[in-house]
């Protein structure tokens, strides 16, 4: 065998929205991109704010030592600075640049993380469902992942984390809004969460961290907030991306923000900046960190993404299927109308309709829509949508 024993393993496992996103190109070819209604990728297509395109071409054209030279393996000093002053002024919590390392993207961020954190066989809580690289993730550095069901509405089970706690847990990861399901963890979640994680600490003689995975902490509907876990836990760690709030996917431009009161916070900077390093990523791509620090207030028309997802819950409700409506991100994980959710995905397939399998989510029996979509896929593809429900004997 010519390539390592478990990367044979792991390209079997490998990710199901991926499959499904070359699926789509195949059947646009053979049947033409109109015909073709492709929501398997969380790709954003809302387009880049005003204010990004200026300070691109304002960049470009300005005259900067070493522009596109090594930064410093933490990120440039400015811009970790300008996000310290956002999250002091969000949430009060008394955030300095030095306790921000630019990442490339959130995905970049959680490794670093992670690398800086676990021990072989350290234990993380995965809550289910979860985004399908975290396993991949926690492998990597010889983790072990602890997988916890949210409740039928994708609410968090406290009682089920604390059952899943013990002596090798290390860490919990947290992902609000959620992808798949879209759901935003309230206040009291975060508070009660933070609890027992201290509670139980305390009783096992060890910290247990809060990683929150927030790359659509802007991406809200309906006039909610996304609670601050800095501001709730002191042991937390955020693993932030830009490419869903400017719609920049393809930069590969996030942060790690590390909260100030957490234990031994001198060693969790340093071991970030040379986890940095030693991955490969150097340092974050050094036009995009100039480029956010001048955009700290600006985001893409979230509305624009409340108005796709109503479209969609109203369409997917007049047929009758069933869902949880997202209060955040741009995916809807609803409930599939027969047990397996990977055969009715391939029964929507021969709609041309492209989705994902809950099982790839661990949310067996759903599968996601991704609806960073423009509204005539939406519309369009709902004959396919009702076709598919009535041919497994249910619809409205």
């Amino acid at each position: 065998m010519s390539i390592a024993k478990k990367m044979k393993y792991s390209i079997s496992q490998s990710s199901m929205i991926r499959k499904m996103f070359e699926e789509g190109i195949q059947l646009k070819r053979k049947y033409g991109v109109d015909k073709v209604y492709d929501f398997s990728l969380g790709n954003p297509n809302v387009e880049q704010p005003d204010e990004f395109k200026k300070e691109l071409i304002a960049l470009a054209g300005e005259e900067i030592p070493l522009k596109h030279g090594y930064a410093p393996n933490a990120g440039y000093p400015e811009t970790r600075e300008a996000i310290a002053a956002k999250i002091r002024k969000t949430t009060g919590v008394k955030m300095t640049a030095d306790h921000i390392i630019m990442s490339c993207g959130a995905g970049g961020a959680l490794n670093v993380i992670l690398k800086s954190l676990l021990d072989p066989d350290d234990e993380v809580i995965v809550l289910a469902p979860y985004f399908v690289e975290y396993p991949f993730y926690i492998d990597n550095f010889g983790g072990i992942v602890k997988y916890v069901s949210t409740r039928q509405d994708f609410s968090l089970d406290l009682a089920a984390i604390q059952d899943a706690i013990h002596e090798r847990t290390k860490a919990i990861i947290i992902n609000s809004p959620n992808n798949p399901t879209g759901r935003v963890y309230s206040q009291d979640e975060i508070d009660g969460l933070s609890r027992l994680l201290d509670e139980r600490g305390k009783a096992l003689g060890k910290r247990i961290y809060l990683i929150s995975d927030e790359p659509y902490a802007e991406i809200v509907f309906d006039g909610l907030t996304v609670p601050s876990v800095l501001a709730a836990c002191s042991n937390s760690i955020i693993a932030y991306s830009y490419s869903k709030t400017l719609s920049l996917p393809g930069e590969r431009i996030g942060y790690i923000a590390v909260n100030p009161d957490i234990h031994e916070a001198a060693d969790w900077i340093g071991a970030l900046i040379l986890c940095t390093r030693i991955l490969g990523f150097v340092h974050a791509p050094a036009l995009m960190q100039r480029i956010v620090a001048r955009l700290q207030d600006v985001s893409v028309d979230v509305l624009v993404y409340q108005k796709k997802r109503d479209l969609l819950c109203d369409g997917l409700a007049r047929a009758g299927y069933q869902f949880e409506k997202p209060q955040g991100a741009f995916y809807l994980f609803v409930k599939s109308p027969v047990p397996d959710d990977v055969e009715f995905v391939k029964l929507l397939l021969k709609k041309n309709i492209l989705v994902v399998p809950g099982s790839g989510f661990g949310g067996p029996g759903y599968f996601r829509i991704a609806f960073c979509v423009d509204d005539a896929t939406i519309v369009n593809s709902m004959a396919g949508f009702a076709e598919a429900i009535k041919e497994c004997g249910l619809s409205s």
